[in-house]
């Protein structure tokens, strides 16, 4: 059975060493051994990982002489960014309704805060 493209896309980007892998290319392409660099794990374990990306399309790898360069692919990316516009709406209203609760709970803060203040103190015998 064959899995969606988004479904792909996504089982890549859910290791961490994948998404730094991916933060770096958006400097600019570099080599395998320049994405390896600040890894503790074996070039096997990197070859694996970057093998993960091209497959799901996040990265495009070249051959150069002895040079092997990735760059990052944006198209899965773009899929992914459409995919979640789809739900921006829920996101807005949740932090809209979050927003206005916060503002009352401070407000009603400040109320009895300045009720407090203004209460009559307890006489001294």
């Amino acid at each position: 059975m064959a899995a969606d493209q988004l479904s792909v896309t996504f089982a890549a980007l859910a290791d961490p060493t994948r998404r730094a892998i991916l933060a770096r290319l958006v400097t600019g392409a570099c080599s395998v051994t320049d994405l390896a660099e600040p890894f503790d794990m074996s070039m096997p374990a990197v070859s694996k990982h970057l093998r993960v990306l091209q497959n799901a399309g996040l990265i495009a790898r070249r051959h150069d002489a002895q040079w092997r360069h990735c760059s990052i692919e944006a198209a899965p990316l773009k899929e992914v960014a459409k995919w979640a516009e789809t739900y921006r709406h829920i996101w807005e209203g949740r932090l809209d309704r979050l927003d206005t609760y916060l503002k009352t709970m401070k407000a009603n803060r400040t109320t009895t805060t300045r009720e407090k203040n203004n209460a009559r103190k307890p006489r001294r015998k």
